[in-house]
């Protein structure tokens, strides 16, 4: 445990190193933050009166989009793993004295965590002095707060077990933008980062269900507003348990196999 610490705590310390991309990327976030939710604005004042979602609670969705997106998106890359799979350079991993699985896991949740400690707060302080309409508010009580962290960390530990199997498709695609593509477009569609959720067809909204993407940011994101009222909210974490447990055992499987049937220099 001690190994997948340390990893950890390198990436996180390396990621932090990266300030000006950083900066650059909290702009892009505030702006498209901004353009996305003059969109739905527009859509409120224009379009049929009765939503299943309040314009407030879609604006708070969309800012929660922008605040946590190092936490949500799917194309965050690791060059150096797909370099690693499709270079042959593996056999280095192989050599370490400690699991892949658990080394690659630690090594994305910090880089993870790392972008978002840089541009989350700042995008927050923004968002919460915003004029009343494009303004973020604070969630209704603390016993919501509370749940939303919860939802959010078990969504990000979700997101990290999804990214592992974008990696470990490698093996088989040797092609680290065609496996990004596929999980990306169709993760990030269901994951509710195009549209809420809820503004979906109700048989999309089913398809969304049954899947693991829109735990991982859909459902903290409508907990913070508690537009998912509380008790639903217990349930809901109870699921995104589930889906972990399911995608951790299913990703350490899948790389298993991989690596009993990978050829690294022809030997």
């Amino acid at each position: 445990m001690n190994a997948y610490l340390s990893i950890w705590k390198l990436r996180f310390i390396t990621g932090l190193q990266y300030r000006a991309a950083a900066y650059a990327g909290m702009v892009t976030q505030l702006f498209f933050g901004l353009v996305f939710i003059m969109i739905f604005v527009a859509f409120y004042r224009n379009g049929a009166q009765d939503q299943p979602m309040s314009l407030q609670d879609v604006v708070s969705y969309i800012w929660l989009q922008q605040v946590f997106l190092s936490f949500i998106m799917l194309w965050f890359r690791d060059n150096e793993i797909f370099q690693l799979i499709t270079g042959g350079n593996i056999a280095y991993e192989l050599c370490r004295p400690c699991g892949i699985y658990e080394f690659w896991f630690a090594k994305l949740l910090a880089q993870r965590v790392s972008s978002a400690a840089l541009r989350a707060v700042p995008i927050l302080v923004i968002a919460f002095l915003l004029p009343k309409a494009y303004q973020l508010r604070l969630p209704p009580s603390l016993a919501t707060g509370a749940l939303f962290l919860a939802a959010l960390v078990l969504g990000l530990l979700i997101i990290v077990s999804v990214s592992m199997l974008i990696y470990i498709s490698v093996f088989w695609t040797m092609s680290p933008t065609g496996s990004t593509l596929l999980f990306a477009v169709v993760g990030e569609f269901f994951a509710g980062l195009v549209i809420p959720v809820p503004l979906m067809p109700a048989w999309l909204q089913r398809v969304a269900s049954a899947l693991p993407f829109r735990w991982s940011a859909d459902f903290p994101f409508r907990v913070y507003s508690e537009q998912i009222p509380r008790a639903e909210a217990l349930w809901g974490i109870l699921i995104q348990l589930g889906w972990l447990a399911v995608l951790l055992g299913f990703g350490r499987w899948a790389l298993n196999r991989a690596l009993r049937q990978v050829v690294v220099q022809g030997g």
